[in-house]
């Protein structure tokens, strides 16, 4: 059960590695957002055995896309 844990550990990380090219160098702010989306995501299955770190991350990117999606539609904070 370990070695699979490890197998998904790994994966996860690629994955994250592969999101962050395209965070750097997305074509569009779209392609950027959905990289932060993906991280994000991505690091709460890494934290999932500390609970309480998990769904305070997950809180926070949440708001953070709210702002970030409102500032790129022009409307105020």
């Amino acid at each position: 059960m370990q070695i699979i844990f490890y197998i998904m550990m790994v994966a996860i990380l690629l994955i994250i590695g592969t999101m962050l090219q395209r965070l750097f160098n997305g074509p569009t702010i779209f392609d950027r957002m959905n990289a932060l989306g993906v991280i994000g995501a991505d690091t709460i299955l890494l934290l999932d055995m500390y609970v309480d770190i998990a769904i305070s991350y997950a809180i926070l990117g949440f708001i953070g896309s709210l702002i970030v999606a409102k500032f790129i539609g022009g409307k105020r904070i």
